[in-house]
């Protein structure tokens, strides 16, 4: 019997016990399960109903059919997206963009939450925090418009590297520089919101440790090694596994925005090819057998990396 069983076991008993506990428990709490039910009729209608469209993948689907209607073909897109010749090169511009936000982007939001909690004034982290979150509401179409106004042949980026380096670089039509422009862009507009959660989980950390440790003579680097990373931990363990979630999603609308005909060739991801496939070409049976394998993989991901949580201690997401 595991851990969580037996302490399940230990609170509720068997049998009728059981249930006359846990029918009490809801009595009590009755209101925060009546809060709940707007979250989970949401994720029914917009999450669950819609996973039937799944069926299309395995179909020749024909939107005048309708799904119950069209021909059944089996595992023919899959076998179909593999014989495509270029499948490799859109795995692997994903899986390099995925890898490089995993690396850069995800520690973003944490450095950023550690410097904050060390400030002294409330007052100016504040404002600092207010400044920090307005990127996350710029729509990723103004960011791209400014980031092609800065990077572009008559902006002051472009001008002042061209001074400095007595050559230009050409960053928006570059393959090499064009995943390090959609990371930036990434970390400049969600790293302040991101640190919202790792703020949350620094506030439960207790002082004492820290006034312990400063009497022991413990630095500033050596309280933040042993107090308050591993009080955050946890918190961070647990949104890694969620971020394995979405590991394969580049988000194919901030690619399009930034793709042209120079940098085609880093640009072009498995959500692109989903965009051009399903939307653009109206293979929608095609385009849903990709997104499909890439959810299976994205499944795989966190149910892989919550055992690792597990297995080195962590709790984990479940």
């Amino acid at each position: 019997m595991s851990e969580k069983a037996a302490a399940k076991k230990a609170v509720y008993g068997t049998g009728k016990e059981y249930w006359r506990r846990l029918g009490a428990d809801i009595v009590r709490d009755r209101w925060l399960y009546v809060l709940l039910i707007p979250g989970l009729i949401y994720f029914v209608i917009f999450k669950y109903l819609p996973m039937w469209g799944i069926v299309i993948a395995f179909e020749n689907y024909v939107p005048f059919s309708g799904v119950m209607g069209s021909e059944w073909v089996g595992l023919k897109w899959f076998e179909y997206f593999f014989k495509f010749p270029a499948w490799t090169r859109y795995l692997s511009n994903t899986l390099i963009l995925s890898f490089m936000n995993l690396i850069f982007y995800f520690p973003a939001p944490i450095l950023l939450a550690l410097l904050l909690n060390e400030m002294r004034s409330l007052r100016y982290k504040k404002i600092l925090q207010t400044f920090l979150y307005v990127p996350h509401f710029i729509s990723i179409v103004i960011v791209v418009s400014i980031t092609m106004i800065m990077f572009g042949p008559s902006g002051i980026v472009y001008k002042g590297v061209e001074m400095m380096l007595g050559k230009p670089i050409n960053f928006l039509g570059s393959p090499d520089t064009f995943r390090w422009m959609i990371i930036g862009q990434s970390i400049w507009k969600e790293t302040g919101w991101g640190t919202i959660i790792f703020l949350a989980a620094l506030t439960n950390v207790d002082t004492q440790l820290y006034e312990a440790a400063m009497v022991d003579g413990a630095g500033r680097l050596r309280r933040l090694w042993h107090i308050t990373l591993p009080a955050i931990r946890s918190t961070i363990v647990l949104m890694l596994i969620l971020r394995m979630g979405s590991m394969l999603d580049t988000g194919y609308d901030h690619l399009i925005l930034m793709a042209n005909s120079l940098n085609r060739s880093a640009s072009q991801t498995l959500d692109v090819f989903v965009y051009q496939q399903g939307l653009q070409q109206g293979q929608y049976s095609y385009a849903s057998a990709v997104g499909l394998m890439k959810s299976v993989v994205s499944v795989i991901l966190v149910v892989g990396s919550n055992k690792i949580a597990h297995a080195l201690g962590e709790q984990g997401l479940y």
